[in-house]
């Protein structure tokens, strides 16, 4: 049995982070070549899509679930599988129906590696006995940046939909073929309850994660209309603010293990939440658009390494089984990153979108208010080491 402090399961846990970064940026170049496929309007696109979200948001519960008995490595590599082979079937569907439920299946295999992938993280954190998570997240940044940017070259050089998912495909499964033998066989097996309600601590974990998610969500549906309705940039340059925020992200958790080393958790979450609070007063007070992507650039690396911390914090929490701990972090994010932009537009619409980041700002004000509760064990911790 792998040691969960090797080399080698490290690589496999970036290898799975970096297979759900890369299956799901896969999909959306080929949403316009679907809608056209099927000869669909948006809104049946948009209920086609919504399949996608309630399928991850069922396997993440569910994921949970069977993580807490049989651990988290059949699951990662189910969902990794998952991802790979129903990847073609998106390229293909000739039918409405057919495509609901093919992205069903590639939703709930999203949300299974998802949670799987984050459940095993923490296991080989603990046992390095230093931060990782930082890292292992940059590793589905760079995934989904890799994916997107693979998906359009093959799209733009005229090969067919199918013919390019069959490529991205093939990558996947030679990535979890590396994968599936250096997957920790016992990662978070449990004798608890299978399921609890989230309670405690992580009850606040699970809101402040659905906060971060929100912010990212909504920088990437809104965050080019906020600076253009402003007049600091034309349309063609709308998307170069969400391009430096993406950037800075991965950037920022590329670097931030070695930042939660020296400073620690509290300290992490609270000057992280600061900077990114300070990047939205930047990019709603901004006078010209040079300073509006400084604005985007400190909320990237304000809110980089934020999501990790939370999810450390579900490894030390004594109020529920860590496995279903995480579950209810990823899955509260990601009803953060469907709901949440919707709720901007809510928003925007009866009071302006500037208006609506301004909230966007105040909600992030929750996770510095939340900083010391959220760490306050962990930092008991620290001090008695010491």
């Amino acid at each position: 049995m792998l040691s969960a402090d090797r080399p080698a399961t490290r690589l496999a846990t970036r290898l799975a982070f970096l297979v759900a970064g890369f299956g799901i940026a896969c999909w959306a170049p080929l949403v316009p070549f679907a809608k056209t496929r099927l000869g669909v309007d948006d809104g049946m696109l948009g209920l086609l899509l919504l399949s996608l979200g309630i399928g991850s948001v069922l396997a993440m519960l569910l994921t949970g679930v069977l993580s807490a008995r049989y651990g988290s490595r059949p699951i990662i590599i189910a969902g990794g599988l998952g991802l790979a082979l129903v990847l073609p079937l998106l390229a293909i569907a000739s039918s409405p129906s057919a495509l609901a439920l093919a992205l069903f299946a590639f939703g709930a295999a999203l949300g299974s590696i998802d949670v799987a992938t984050n459940i095993h993280a923490v296991e080989v954190e603990r046992a390095a006995a230093s931060p990782l998570m930082s890292g292992f997240h940059a590793l589905f940044s760079i995934g989904g940046f890799a994916g997107s940017a693979l998906m359009t070259a093959l799209l733009s050089l005229q090969f067919g939909a199918l013919t390019c998912a069959l490529v991205c495909s093939i990558l996947m499964l030679i990535a979890m073929l590396v994968t599936w033998p250096r997957l920790l066989r016992s990662a978070q097996v449990q004798d608890g309850p299978l399921f609890v309600l989230p309670h405690g601590s992580v009850l606040l974990l699970a809101l402040l994660g659905a906060i971060t998610f929100l912010v990212e969500g909504a920088m990437l549906d809104w965050g080019a209309l906020l600076v253009i309705g402003a007049g600091l940039v034309s349309e063609a340059q709308g998307g170069a603010g969400y391009m430096v925020f993406s950037i800075a992200m991965t950037v920022g958790r590329l670097g931030g293990d070695a930042v939660v080393a020296r400073i620690g958790d509290r300290a992490t979450l609270l000057w992280g939440s600061l900077i990114a609070i300070a990047g939205f007063v930047v990019l709603l007070t901004a006078p010209v658009a040079a300073v509006a992507i400084a604005g985007f650039l400190l909320i990237g690396l304000g809110a980089s390494n934020l999501v990790p911390v939370l999810f450390r914090g579900a490894a030390k929490q004594k109020a529920m089984p860590t496995g279903l701990a995480v579950a209810a972090i990823t899955t509260a994010g990601y009803a953060g990153v469907l709901l949440g932009p919707a709720g901007v537009g809510f928003v925007a619409r009866a009071s302006g979108l500037p208006t609506a980041f301004w909230l966007l700002a105040a909600l992030m004000g929750l996770v510095t208010l939340s900083a010391g509760i959220v760490t306050k064990e962990q930092h008991r911790t620290s001090r008695a080491r010491a």
